[in-house]
C-alpha cells in the first residue's frame, strides 16, 4: 500500500514497541525518515535493530515526553539530523489498572494525565513551531475508544484520551492557517503488550469481543494504515477529526 510518504520526516513517540514500532516500520517502508523516542535506551536499541539499525533514515533517542526539556531536545535533534518535520505521531500512552476515579490518589491521576495528555501537548507544541515555518505538516494522535465511554479500571486513561481529542480539535482550528492538519485515531483494544493485561484474560477478552461487530480484537496494522492515510496528501482536507478504528463497536 502506497501513501506517498517518500522522503518525508516523521516523528513517532513511543516508537520502541507495539503500534509505535509498527508505525515506524511502515513509514520506513514508504521511504520516510523516522525519528523515534522512548524512555528506555535498551528498548530503543532493540527497535532500531529490528528496523535495520540507526542511520541516514532513522534517529532513535531517549526522551520522556512529559518533560519539556526532553521533548525540546528530541525535536531539536530531529530537525538537526533531517532538516524538517513533516509528520508528528503522538503515540505514547500509559494505562495503569486504576480504582474508580473517586478513589484515586492525585499522584496516580497526575502520572496518567501527564503521560497521555500533557505529553501530547508538549510534543505537538514543539513540532508545530517547526511546521509553522514550513507552512505544512501533519499531526496525528493515538486516542482510544476509552475516551468515548466509561470503562472499568480505565477511568483516568479515558479522561486523558478525551482530552487528547479536544486538544486535536483546538490545534486543528489554530493551525489551519499554516496548512497543518491535526487529527486523531481512536482504536478499541489492540493486541499489543500495552493492553496484554486485558486481552490475555480470557474472560475479559470474551467480554470485549462480544461488543465488537467484526468479532475480534484489532491488530496493530489495523491502526497503522488509518494513521498513515491521515499523514498522506489524501487527507489534506481532513482536520480536527477523530477516526474510530473499533470494528464497529461505537456503532452499536
Amino acid at each position: 500500500m502506497q501513501y506517498g510518504l517518500k522522503d518525508k520526516v516523521a516523528v513517532v513517540t513511543g516508537g520502541s514497541r507495539g503500534i509505535g514500532l509498527e508505525l515506524a516500520r511502515a513509514l520506513m517502508a514508504e521511504g520516510a525518515k523516522v525519528a523515534l523516542c522512548a524512555r528506555k535506551r535498551e528498548s530503543l536499541d532493540q527497535a532500531a535493530a529490528q528496523l535495520g539499525g540507526a542511520g541516514d533514515s532513522l534517529l532513535a533517542m531517549t526522551a520522556h515526553i512529559a518533560k519539556e526539556e526532553d521533548v525540546s531536545a528530541f525535536i531539536d535533534e530531529t530537525v538537526k539530523r533531517f532538516g524538517r518535520i513533516d509528520i508528528l505521531i503522538n503515540n505514547v500512552g500509559m494505562n495503569l489498572v486504576t480504582p474508580s476515579v473517586a478513589d484515586t490518589e492525585p499522584s496516580l491521576w497526575q502520572k496518567i494525565i501527564e503521560t497521555n495528555l500533557t505529553g501530547t501537548f508538549l510534543c505537538s507544541r514543539k513540532a508545530a513551531a517547526v511546521m509553522k515555518g514550513q507552512k505544512r505538516g501533519k499531526i496525528v494522535s493515538i486516542s482510544s475508544i476509552a475516551g468515548h465511554r466509561a470503562s472499568p479500571a480505565m477511568g483516568i486513561y479515558g479522561v486523558a484520551k478525551a482530552g487528547v481529542e479536544m486538544l486535536t480539535k483546538v490545534l486543528a482550528a489554530e493551525l489551519a492557517p499554516f496548512n497543518i492538519q491535526v487529527n486523531a485515531v481512536a482504536p478499541s483494544m489492540v493486541k499489543t503488550d500495552f493492553s496484554k493485561p486485558f486481552w490475555s484474560n480470557e474472560e475479559i477478552q470474551k467480554a470485549v469481543v462480544s461488543r465488537i461487530p467484526l468479532g475480534r480484537i484489532a491488530d496493530p496494522m489495523d491502526v497503522v494504515n488509518p494513521v498513515l492515510f491521515l499523514t498522506s496528501e489524501g487527507a489534506d482536507f481532513i482536520t480536527g477529526q477523530t477516526l474510530m478504528v473499533d470494528g464497529g463497536s461505537s456503532a452499536v
